[in-house]
């Protein structure tokens, strides 16, 4: 019987399963690539905002605390947004007739609140509690950067699962004692997984199994 196959057939099947394979794992990797892009993640993208509010100036220059304006971050899961009267406070005296706090003045005026654009959104179905990370010693620039240094707010991180997992597994190189969990210039010391673990201990930091359970970020 005729061989009904070209023998080339053999050569162009085993190239087209090794490409195959090639191109799904190349096409894989493109796919997680873009995922964990800034295109995607939106990670040091400013947010445009009613006014253009300036934490450098503000935290870095001035020396406010995260806690004059985010006033429920040690107690709510919700670090709170400032009502207009908080910022009238200062600038019913200081640049009060500055154009660029029209929209201040008028929300102040009228009593509706400043639609401010959120710059750390999560999915509605995570669970963030800002509270209990702060008593367990995570720093606001941990997550949120050094916003001291930022002249418009962008967000630093991805906000992704994994990211949030790497410290949920090995939370020891990211705390630091209560009294610096507000101070954006603090610096892990040498002895840092040291100091970390004895604080894990003192602050009753759970173990990697439950920080990781699913349960504890979706509910």
């Amino acid at each position: 019987m005729s061989q009904v196959f070209h023998r080339s057939t053999n050569t162009i099947s085993r190239v087209s399963i090794f490409g195959a394979i090639f191109f799904i794992a190349g096409l894989g990797w493109v796919l997680d690539t873009i995922s964990r892009s800034a295109y995607v993640t939106q990670a040091h993208t400013v947010r445009v905002q009613p006014v253009p509010f300036s934490h450098r100036h503000h935290v870095g220059g001035e020396g406010f605390d995260c806690r004059d304006c985010h006033t429920s971050v040690e107690t709510s899961s919700f670090a709170g947004i400032p009502p207009t009267r908080t910022c009238m406070n200062c600038h019913s005296q200081l640049w009060a007739d500055s154009p660029m706090l029209e929209p201040v003045r008028d929300s102040f005026r009228t009593g509706k609140p400043l639609e401010w654009v959120r710059v750390h959104d999560l999915p509605e179905f995570v669970y963030f509690n800002h509270s209990i990370h702060v008593a367990k010693g995570v720093g606001c620039s941990t997550c949120h950067g050094r916003v001291d240094l930022m002249p418009l707010t962008w967000q630093e991180s991805s906000l992704q699962m994994n990211w949030c997992m790497d410290c949920h597994k090995n939370p020891l190189p990211v705390l630091r004692p209560r009294d610096r969990v507000f101070d954006m210039e603090w610096e892990p010391p040498e002895n840092q997984l040291e100091v970390g673990a004895a604080l894990a201990k003192e602050y009753d930091i759970q173990p990697e199994k439950v920080l990781t359970s699913c349960s504890t970020c979706h509910r």
